[in-house]
């Protein structure tokens, strides 16, 4: 496994970010790549220790393109210089929740989990619901001091509780969010040596994966929306 390797390259696409020069480097493209899918077999083997479910995955099928969609966006870059994955239960998609991983240079990188997907309306009110009755649950894994040396729940949330929920709930004050998630923050340096790196990452998502089994289980029967 060699991170290092996939930072140069990312570094190299940040700085000549244009089609001409991806397409003339296509080959190192292929070479960080590869790398980056040897160090995800090797994370999926890990996880799999105290999650069985992501065992089934197959590294290519986890990861996302690094081709932008700028047609809303002052920015037109063409590609967005990151390596990015999602592993759960089905993969990639962001329902069920699971553990999300972004190699990008400049200190960008992190590692992540819980529901990114606020656009999903459907399952913002089943968490929220489930918050609502469930609510000592999630404060014992939120409080956890292991989460909590390393995490804080994000996300985007609304000024007031959203109607239909009571504003003296216990849980008030995430009721607000749409979204639920976790980000730690790895630094360029971190990356440096792949072994400390992935044990690093394997211990985290183990300690988030609590709070994974929660959302999943408010997201029971959520079902993705048709395209």
């Amino acid at each position: 496994m060699n991170i290092e390797l996939i930072i140069d390259y990312l570094s190299a696409l940040s700085t000549h970010n244009d089609r001409e020069w991806y397409h003339a480097n296509k080959n190192s493209y292929k070479e960080a790549n590869a790398e980056f899918e040897i160090f995800l077999q090797a994370l999926i083997l890990e996880i799999g220790k105290f999650d069985s479910s992501i065992l089934h995955n197959t590294p290519k099928d986890l990861t996302f393109k690094l081709v932008r969609d700028t047609r809303f966006s002052h920015d037109k870059s063409p590609y967005n210089p990151a390596f990015r994955a999602h592993i759960s239960s089905k993969g990639k998609l962001p329902v069920p929740v699971g553990y999300y991983l972004m190699i990008k240079p400049g200190n960008q990188s992190f590692l992540g989990g819980g529901l990114f997907a606020d656009m999903f309306k459907d399952a913002t009110t089943m968490v929220r619901d489930y918050i609502v009755q469930n609510g000592g649950e999630w404060e014992q894994i939120i409080h956890e001091p292991a989460f909590e040396q390393y995490f804080t729940v994000q996300g985007a949330t609304l000024k007031n509780v959203p109607a239909g929920y009571d504003k003296n709930h216990p849980q008030a004050e995430y009721l607000k969010f749409k979204s639920w998630y976790l980000e730690y923050p790895v630094k360029d340096e971190d990356l440096k040596d792949a072994e400390i790196f992935l044990a690093k990452a394997a211990e985290l998502f183990r300690i988030m994966k609590p709070f994974n089994d929660y959302l999943n289980r408010a997201l029971a029967g959520f079902q993705m929306p048709g395209r």
